[in-house]
């Protein structure tokens, strides 16, 4: 599978990449947090890790830890504005269950 944005994801991307020359990439990946679990973790990589595994979409360089890809792995990452607000929407296939705000996730995995 593959991690893709949308044209508007991948445009904020650019904008952060443009902002921060020394970036290689966005990398992606979640941590344990949040009321459901699982948290998304994004941010501009500043380096390529020896076990990342990297996507590319459209010209953006997604770097992915190994230990979050299977947790991630068919991820669409969108970026949404609603009147004032504009956020990272991600929209993921292993996701059994989502906290309210969007931001944490469970999977069938999960420990119940």
């Amino acid at each position: 599978m593959a991690i893709t944005l949308t044209d508007a994801a991948r445009e904020r991307i650019r904008g952060y990449l443009q902002a921060e020359p020394g970036s290689v990439g966005l990398r992606f990946g979640v941590s344990r947090t949040g009321c459901s679990g699982w948290g998304y973790r994004i941010e501009m990589a500043q380096a390529q890790a020896p076990d990342d595994v990297v996507f590319e979409d459209g010209g953006v360089r997604i770097l992915v830890d190994p230990a979050s890809l299977p947790l991630v792995d068919g991820t669409r990452i969108d970026f949404v504005r609603q009147g004032l607000n504009a956020h990272f929407a991600f929209h993921n296939p292993n996701a059994a269950a989502e906290c309210g705000c969007g931001e944490s996730f469970t999977t069938a995995a999960d420990p119940v």
